[in-house]
């Protein structure tokens, strides 16, 4: 394919060098003229396209490889990367919340915001793959009641899969990045010793509302059930945390 094709004549606007061509070479990935795997472009001929220094290529390149939009081998092609890097949102995710307990809790705030509307949207978008994709992660969490160290993978891999069966790559994403805080999480609340065989039931008949929302093709139930499962979770927000969540950082005591 083309360097022109490849980065159409309006890709990089002038704002710094380096921050233009990383837009152009972003939207070539998005857009798929640029597909997971493929090797970028000699560093001389994006140069010469974008008419700038291969030094400004450089910095472009180093900027989206930190992203983990781009894998760069010692001594070989620098590739698109082959599956989405979420590693420096996750590392962002987990320096914003910093295990504290007012960021956890806005972790929790976040997720009671976000994750309805992503039930919502795979209740639109659900094909019979992801929906069976659902159901065996159902059966992994009913067989892993009561074995902590067992449940949180799966419980995490629900969410992940619901993001995934949304089709908005942004919303995986998004989801994939902010597994590591809610693995926190999770280890947080099923911790607790309270916690009885009523409890793990009530809880996975909570997941399993969600995906009978939306094997029924129904978004507003899928949200609402998204919203219950919250909801309940409450009463365990307030053991770890000790009172409602807090709306500002503050400091550890």
């Amino acid at each position: 394919m083309s360097d022109v094709v490849l980065f159409p004549d309006d890709a990089v606007v002038p704002i710094r060098l380096a921050d233009g061509v990383v837009t152009a070479l972003s939207r070539a990935i998005l857009e798929g003229r640029l597909r997971p795997g493929d090797p970028l472009p000699a560093e001389s001929r994006l140069a010469e396209r974008f008419g700038v220094s291969k030094q400004v290529v450089r910095e472009a390149v180093r900027q989206l490889a930190a992203l983990g939009a781009l894998q760069v081998g010692q001594g070989k092609s620098t590739r698109v990367a082959a599956t989405a890097d979420v590693g420096p949102l996750a590392r962002y995710w987990q320096f914003a919340a910093a295990g504290s307990r007012a960021g956890l809790a806005q972790a929790v705030e976040l997720r009671r915001v976000v994750e309805p509307g992503v039930a919502r949207l795979a209740a639109e978008r659900a094909d019979g793959e992801g929906i069976a994709g659902m159901r065996a992660i159902l059966a992994r969490m009913e067989a892993a009641m009561g074995d902590v160290p067992r449940w949180i993978p799966a419980d995490l891999d629900f969410h992940d899969h619901l993001g995934r069966m949304t089709g908005n790559a942004l919303v995986h994403l998004q989801v994939q990045g902010l597994r590591p805080v809610v693995q926190e999480l999770l280890r947080r609340f099923n911790d607790r010793g309270t916690r009885t065989e009523p409890d793990w039931r009530a809880t996975l008949a909570r997941h399993v509302a969600v995906l009978d929302a939306i094997v029924a093709r129904d978004p507003a139930r899928a949200e609402r059930a998204m919203l219950a499962h919250f909801e309940a979770a409450e009463t365990a927000i307030t053991e770890i945390f000790g009172g409602a969540t807090p709306p500002q950082r503050e400091e550890e005591p």
